[in-house]
């Protein structure tokens, strides 16, 4: 009936309404849908993320940051390993009684059982003994050593004093390190220190090569150790930081220095085309003009020491790059002087003829 016409006519135009206020209603889903957000997403336009710049520049920062970071592991890593390292190594000791040694050429159990435990108990107090002078030369020095290698006949009474075993046995310990083809961490020297030592005759001195030293004394060294390779990275870090701030600085310089080239190179074009149209107008007495002419009538005189080279390239530029300007040399005032020629006529050039 007509009143229901009527109501079907205000819900239209409520609707319309809706759709004129609300622009995301669509037509769709019956005239009173809603475009869904997603759709409205991807009918809009995306801005497209500028890309970062893979240049040299980017690539030796990046290397920069990531050498920063490996240098604080290293630098821990090596407080670490001077901490605890020679406390590893110190326990080396304990793996002597596991090490064989002969009983000069006999079979009887009891003789090897003895003589083994002669020669462990010398090796033993050898290393101890040469551990602690090699950690004292290293710690401070308290008992003034000229050096971590100990006299042999030093060594020998003071082994022998405490262990209380003969001359042989201590030679027999030294031949028995001699012979080991394992590290004992003792090392025998002759009076030429860098010649290895073949026979105990020839044995000078002995000395550690691995120092027993007390916690603050490796703290100490560690520290130091540590802030020398710190110190070394730094003054790394900062040549290539220096490096590439100058690679920036240059980079920046040559493209200011391209863009004033470019700036000059129109400036002459526009000056010697100008004078070729005032030529042909007969307000000038020759078509071409001086090279130098146009360098003074466009850089003053107390920029030409600074703008010599952007003039020198705009001059290069155009002989190599520009078809409508030709160089000649004419003799102009009795002198010989290189000049610029316009060769493309104003009715090809100038837009008013």
């Amino acid at each position: 009936s007509s009143a229901g016409k009527e109501a079907e006519r205000d819900a239209g135009s409520r609707a319309g309404g809706l759709i004129r206020r609300f622009p995301w209603r669509a037509a769709s889903d019956g005239g009173h849908g809603v475009t869904p957000r997603t759709a409205l997403l991807r009918s809009a336009p995306r801005q497209q993320p500028e890309g970062k710049g893979r240049g040299l520049e980017y690539y030796l920062s990046q290397f920069l940051c990531l050498a920063s970071l490996v240098l604080l592991l290293i630098f821990l890593g090596i407080l670490v390993v001077k901490m605890v390292g020679s406390g590893w190594l110190d326990g080396r000791e304990d793996s002597f009684n596991l090490l064989p040694v002969d009983c000069d050429k006999r079979t009887d159990d009891f003789c090897q059982a003895k003589h083994k435990d002669v020669t462990m108990a010398v090796l033993h107090e050898l290393y101890n003994y040469l551990s602690v002078q090699a950690g004292n030369f290293e710690c401070g020095n308290p008992e003034n050593l000229k050096s971590k290698c100990i006299w042999v006949s030093e060594v020998k009474d003071h082994v022998l004093n405490v262990t209380g075993s003969s001359s042989q046995k201590f030679e027999a310990a030294l031949h028995w390190i001699l012979n080991s083809n394992k590290d004992l961490g003792i090392r025998l020297k002759g009076r030429d220190l860098s010649e290895p030592v073949s026979s105990v005759e020839e044995v000078f001195c002995l000395e550690s090569a691995h120092p027993q030293m007390g916690l603050g004394c490796r703290f100490r060294r560690a520290v130091v150790t540590a802030i020398m390779n710190l110190f070394l990275f730094f003054w790394t870090l900062i040549t290539l930081w220096g490096i590439l701030l100058y690679l920036r600085y240059r980079w920046r310089k040559m493209e200011e220095e391209e863009q004033a080239m470019y700036e000059m190179v129109k400036k002459i074009i526009a000056v010697v085309q100008d004078h070729y149209k005032e030529w042909e107008r007969n307000l000038e007495r020759y078509p071409y003009v001086g090279i130098f002419h146009v360098r003074d009538s466009l850089i003053p005189p107390q920029s030409r020491k600074k703008m010599k080279r952007v003039w020198e390239r705009a001059v290069d530029f155009l002989a190599s790059n520009e078809s409508r300007i030709q160089t000649e040399s004419h003799r102009v005032a009795g002198e010989d002087m290189l000049v610029w020629r316009w060769t493309q006529p104003s009715y090809l050039s100038d837009s008013e003829h």
